[in-house]
């Protein structure tokens, strides 16, 4: 993606329970993590907002098991073994600590960091993110059993093939990421409740994940902030899908994600 072909960036690939996992690094500053979703890779979910928290921050981005550049492991996808992956490669790079934003199936991976591993997180950020099963309509689960990879929108096909060493794990991914959400279970709300860190949940208006149910998240987050954004599923950081000929760097939400980073924790 041409907007971070000129960002000065380390990348590499870091041993993380039984995976080659692929990761880059931005800028300079205080840690902040950037979970994909589903389908997805580093460019495809972020490489509009990645130069803006840039400036500001150490950005770590990886990719997921199977995702992109990172290899598969002989097990279905989970969002606890992301989490416990996620927390492997930070302490790989030595980062103690740090701040979590996480999209869509990586809002739910950062629940489960913040859940599973709070001595490494500060404060996260929660963007278009499933807790429970509930949280979306009904026809999602119908289409999920369906979910073919010839479906897939193509601007994600197409940033898979781009990325990926071997095109053929197109359909593995496909495949991984379709399995764990027919198969998702509610995250029970003892442990949405024990989250400590201070959290942002945003939500677009038309997104796949019901207002409703972001709400109710922002209930069970003793310390957390809601935002509900106009626009679809991404658009509010420029997710590859959403893309238009006038999106603009202005309609993206990363001012109102660094006011959050920034404000003093009470």
């Amino acid at each position: 993606m041409a907007t971070t072909d000129a960002l000065a960036f380390d990348s590499g690939y870091s041993e993380v329970n039984g995976l080659k996992m692929y990761y880059e690094i931005y800028g300079q500053g205080k840690p902040l993590v950037l979970i994909h979703g589903g389908g997805s890779t580093i460019p495809s979910n972020f490489g509009k907002v990645i130069p803006l928290f840039a400036k500001n921050r150490r950005v770590i981005a990886m990719e997921l098991q199977a995702h992109g550049r990172t290899s598969d492991r002989n097990a279905d996808l989970s969002f606890e073994q992301d989490a416990d992956d996620i927390a492997t490669l930070l302490k790989n790079l030595n980062i103690d600590k740090a701040d979590f934003f996480g999209f869509s199936n990586g809002g739910t991976t950062t629940l489960q960091v913040a859940i599973r591993h709070p001595e490494i997180v500060d404060k996260i950020i929660v963007a278009s993110a499933l807790a429970k099963r509930n949280g979306v309509p009904e026809w999602f689960w119908g289409f999920m059993k369906q979910a073919k990879p010839e479906n897939m929108p193509e601007p994600l096909k197409a940033a898979y093939r781009q990325a990926a060493p071997d095109p053929g794990g197109l359909e593995v991914m496909h495949d991984r990421d379709a399995k764990r959400m027919v198969n998702f279970r509610d995250i029970p709300d003892e442990l949405i409740k024990s989250i400590k860190a201070p959290a942002l949940i945003v939500i677009a208006d038309k997104d796949v994940i019901t207002p409703e149910h972001a709400i109710e998240l922002h209930r069970q987050i003793a310390n957390s902030e809601l935002a509900i954004i106009p626009g679809g599923h991404g658009e509010y950081i420029g997710e590859i899908t959403t893309l238009k000929p006038d999106t603009k760097e202005s309609d993206f939400i990363v001012p109102m994600i660094e006011k959050f980073l920034n404000k003093p924790k009470e």
